[in-house]
């Protein structure tokens, strides 16, 4: 819950307009302002203060305890000219907050936060829980000290600067160091020209040894650890805790908390492995509601993850049982559960029982880890113009280690690449090899962006990529505004009613397949968009569609030609079927040629939306 709190009429209208634009997540709090503060940082997540900074440090200060549970803060002037991130930037989400804040009220977001003011990313904001020196080790990263990364295997972590090399695996030999990210021969942050090559990064096999790892540091240097083993920390370590292990439980009717709490941590410290790695509880759906398991996943703040009795027999476990047989219908709950839910993952804890002194054991587990899931986006970067592409693609662009991209798109947005990150990219006429590139980044444990103009799923990368993934990786589409939504607003409202994009070009798809969606989208009376719709080897395919379209509507039907929709250097104009020159189209051109009703109205092209307008207001 976000608290809002003001002290003038100013910030009281400011206020009441976040609440109305947040309905749901906010509180406004009445009242005496230093009774309401206190009230508010006692009973929210986070606070807007429409109050002077000076004002609000001062009321704030005797509440303080700890950056881990204090709400996040952000104070708006009395203007509404500023949303400055107060206090919890990064642990109370006040920096995120501040966007959103001038996101409402058109005021400027003030952050003063190192990492997101340098674009490095704070190592508290990736989502992983985290332990030891995190300020020291922030710092080093950003004073451009050296900072070496080893972990157990490769995960898909944002780019880090080029100051952080990876180490050798924890637990292993003394491997040299070698950029974050960076292929075997140091190219990470840079770009790769010509037919992009999968390549293939350092990885390591995580070392089995049971029990806390040494890590202790060969120079004394200031190191980020990602591994879910208990290890020695030096002074300037800080360890990420990947969500690796998935705790498999079963347990008679009425077993206590204590007993599958105390049994779960007894089992990861044996095996020397952290709780902040533990994922979820896996079990049987006849145990989905055994309070003792629901009250263990609430300690270690995981969900509990069932599974039907009958898909737990099918899987082949080193220690079945005739008790759970008989008591639920599966030999096997723990270990089949934690495998169930470990997606293939080695069994690292086999059975074990309960302990509890002067009764029989009630509780079983066993332990799981998942191999990482490399994660691809598939970004649309919209036709071009800056300010239409979305909020969540340049946050995908941000996120990702490793891009992949047709060169002259990677030119579009190269300035909104972390430092650090490593660029795969490629002229015209390798899409396939993209799409396998990114796919086999994305499987090496990487975290990937493959961009495409437009919306990526429209004529551009996700198809082919998603031709190429398996369910062994994440995957996120990230939509984007087409050439054709950016074409015809510029052109008015052609598209007003029903309509269909088809692409021209004929190589991939047969032009007889493509002359048959031509005449169907004709005898339809169907609004129609060409992408691809002329090229200087294929200059025929534009006029002989026109001309199917011709036999089912008028030569005055109106027809929009946009080049570079939404760009500097973009022109459009109206035409008809019958004096449209195929000599001013070109690659860059999306057609649009209207329907049977479609006119052209002050300048611009309209289709109507095919209501009775007059009677809409009786609906």
């Amino acid at each position: 819950m976000i608290g809002l709190i003001s002290a003038t009429a100013a910030g009281t209208a400011a206020r009441d307009r976040l609440a109305t634009a947040w309905p749901g997540r906010t509180r406004v709090y009445d009242g005496p302002v230093r009774e309401t503060v206190q009230r508010a940082f006692a009973e929210c997540e986070q606070l807007v203060c429409f109050l002077a900074t000076g004002a609000a440090v001062r009321l704030l200060a005797p509440l303080l305890a700890d950056k881990a549970t204090d709400p996040g803060v952000v104070c708006v002037d009395e203007a509404g000219r500023y949303a400055v991130s107060l206090l919890g930037g990064h642990g109370g989400g006040a920096n995120s907050l501040a966007a959103e804040v001038g996101s409402v009220l058109a005021a400027t977001p003030v952050i003063t936060t190192a990492t997101d003011a340098t674009g490095v990313p704070g190592l508290d904001t990736l989502g992983l829980p985290t332990e030891g020196a995190l300020a020291a080790v922030t710092r080093a990263m950003l004073d451009g000290a050296p900072v070496t990364l080893r972990a157990d295997t490769v995960w898909p972590l944002p780019p880090l600067p080029p100051n952080v090399r990876r180490g050798g695996p924890l637990g292993g030999g003394g491997v040299a160091a070698a950029p974050l990210g960076g292929d075997e021969g140091g190219a990470a942050g840079h770009a790769i020209s010509g037919t992009p090559k999968a390549v293939a990064p350092h990885t390591a096999s995580p070392d089995r040894t049971r029990g806390p790892v040494s890590a202790a540091p060969g120079n004394g240097g200031p190191r980020v650890l990602v591994t879910d083993r208990v290890v020695d920390l030096g002074p300037v370590d800080v360890v990420l805790r990947p969500p690796s292990l998935v705790v498999g439980v079963g347990a008679s009717r009425g077993v206590g908390v204590d007993e599958v709490y105390g049994l779960v941590l007894d089992a990861l410290g044996d095996a020397g492995l952290s709780p902040l790695s533990v994922v979820e509880l896996a079990t049987v759906d006849a145990k989905a509601d055994e309070p003792g398991i629901v009250g263990a996943a609430d300690r270690l703040g995981v969900a509990v993850r069932t599974y039907p009795a009958d898909a737990l027999a099918a899987i082949d476990v080193p220690n079945p049982s005739g008790a759970p047989l008989a008591a639920v219908g599966t030999p096997s709950v723990a270990e089949a559960a934690a495998l169930a839910a470990g997606r293939g993952g080695e069994l690292l804890v086999p059975k074990r029982k309960s302990s509890p002194e002067g009764r029989p054991a009630m509780a079983t587990c066993a332990v799981v880890r998942r191999a990482p899931r490399g994660r691809l986006a598939v970004v649309g970067l919209g036709p071009g113009a800056r300010d239409l592409l979305t909020p969540r693609a340049a946050a995908e662009l941000r996120r990702a280690s490793v891009l992949v991209g047709l060169d002259q798109y990677v030119d579009q947005i190269r300035d909104l690449l972390r430092p650090g990150t490593r660029v795969i990219e490629s002229g015209l006429g390798h899409e396939e090899e993209r799409a396998r590139t990114a796919v086999a980044e994305a499987r090496a444990g990487h975290a990937v962006a493959l961009i495409g103009s437009g919306d990526a799923g429209v004529y551009a990368m996700a198809s082919p990529a998603l031709a190429e993934a398996a369910d062994d990786i994440d995957v996120v589409g990230v939509p984007g505004v087409t050439a054709a939504l950016a074409a015809a607003a510029i052109l008015g409202a052609p598209l007003g009613h029903d309509h269909v994009s088809i692409s021209l070009s004929d190589l991939h798809t047969p032009w007889e397949v493509i002359e048959r969606r031509v005449r169907a989208a004709a005898e339809a009376d169907i609004v129609v968009t060409f992408y691809n719709p002329r090229s200087r080897g294929r200059d025929w395919q534009l006029p002989k569609a026109l001309a199917l379209l011709a036999e089912h509507r008028t030569a005055k039907t109106p027809v929009g030609v946009v080049r570079n929709a939404s760009r500097p250097d973009g022109t459009s104009h109206l035409t008809t079927l019958a004096r449209l020159d195929p000599a001013t189209v070109d690659m860059m051109t999306v057609v649009t040629v209207g329907n049977t009703a479609t006119r052209e109205i002050a300048g611009r092209m309209v289709t109507p939306r095919g209501y009775r307008w007059q009677s809409e207001g009786t609906r």
